[in-house]
């Protein structure tokens, strides 16, 4: 299949005029220049009435009206260009690369202002300006690249924030809880989590340590810790990093997790609920599985009464099928009688499938009475 090409940017007609304008008086001006200064007072009438001054003027105009064109319509499209390739570019990105640029020019002008003892100022002037144009625009993609830095700098004064990177951004500092858990693998084969998960020794010492007791149930929970671990190394998506305590004055490990988090920019990867919430009150970016998990619930639980209206008959004799707000399947043991109701049902389990959420219920107390009496006319 041919491809299409793109289409091409039209400059703007008043603007080209505009520049057309200029170059044309810019030319007209050299060529009165030129005229007036090669042509003798011998030969003051040039071309009929007009001197060398006016034959200047006149082929310097029309030279001008080419290549202002030219110049126009090339200054125009390269405008039309650039504000394309900035439309991606963010407006924070923008303001650090403007000071960067800035302080690279200045830069250029005090380390260039000796080229000026060149003996010729034509000379000099343009190799000053090559030099504050090549440290401007490496200040400007010096200050792109360290926007953060920048924005912090002069963020004080200029009331500029830097942008908070995104938890998912970050590297993940594990802790204990989410390695014991070990749906972290899950989420990670899912793709919520990727890039950087870092460990602590002292998180890989507690682990170790509950692997060696005696209690049968926190061994079992030290050593599926280990294994867990090792099965993260082996995850494409992830790079599973061991470090050494990043805050040896701290004896608790989870003081140690807020700290190191906090002094290193990374993202707290926990399921203990109360460590989340005093490390987000310190600062720390959170990732906490537990509340995804609590956000992923099903609607209803065991024992719960809903109302539902059944639809159809389900797969089995006797069932009848509806459907909660969200979508989820609700099945409901000896309900076909009541198809085409609204039916008050009491869940009796949930099953997480594949395909989603799968709720089994039977019809309670007086619905069920009703349902019989149905049946006995």
């Amino acid at each position: 299949m041919r491809r299409r090409p793109s289409p091409r940017l039209r400059a703007p007609s008043g603007v080209v005029e505009i520049l057309r304008l200029l170059v044309v008086v810019s030319f007209a001006g050299f060529g009165y220049e030129v005229g007036r200064t090669l042509v003798t007072h011998s030969r003051e009438h040039l071309l009929g009435p007009f001197g060398g001054a006016a034959v200047g003027v006149i082929v310097g105009s029309g030279i001008g009206y080419v290549a202002g064109g030219i110049f126009a319509r090339t200054a125009a499209s390269t405008a039309d260009r650039t504000e394309a390739a900035l439309r991606e570019v963010s407006a924070d990105t923008l303001i650090a690369g403007g000071f960067g640029a800035l302080a690279g020019a200045v830069f250029g002008a005090a380390v260039g202002w000796p080229l000026f003892f060149v003996p010729q100022m034509l000379v000099a002037t343009s190799l000053f300006c090559i030099v504050i144009v090549l440290n401007g625009y490496v200040g400007f993609r010096v200050g792109a690249a360290k926007r953060d830095d920048v924005l912090a700098v002069i963020g004080g004064r200029a009331r500029v924030e830097p942008r908070r990177p995104s938890g998912s951004a970050l590297p993940k500092l594990l802790d204990t809880s989410v390695a014991i858990d070990g749906r972290i693998v899950d989420v990670v084969r899912a793709g919520f989590v990727h890039g950087k998960i870092v460990v602590m020794r002292p998180v890989l010492d507690e682990l170790q340590r509950l692997s060696d007791l005696d209690d049968p149930v926190h061994r079992a929970r030290g050593v599926r810790g280990l294994q867990v671990l090792d099965t993260l190394r082996r995850e494409p998506f992830v790079d599973l990093e061991l470090v050494d305590d990043l805050a040896p004055d701290i004896e608790e490990v989870d003081a140690k997790l807020a700290r190191a988090s906090l002094e290193h920019d990374m993202a707290l990867l926990t399921l203990d609920t109360n460590l989340a919430k005093v490390a987000a009150l310190s600062g720390v970016v959170v990732l906490n599985l537990h509340a995804v998990a609590l956000a992923l619930r099903p609607p209803v639980v065991v024992g719960e009464d809903v109302t539902v209206q059944l639809i159809k008959a389900g797969r089995e004799p006797g069932q009848g099928v509806g459907y909660l707000d969200d979508g989820t399947m609700v099945v409901v043991e000896r309900g076909k009688a009541l198809v085409g109701q609204d039916v008050t049902v009491r869940v009796s389990s949930v099953l997480v499938t594949a395909n989603g959420r799968l709720v089994f219920a039977n019809v309670s107390g007086g619905q069920a009475n009703l349902r019989a009496s149905a049946a006995g006319t």
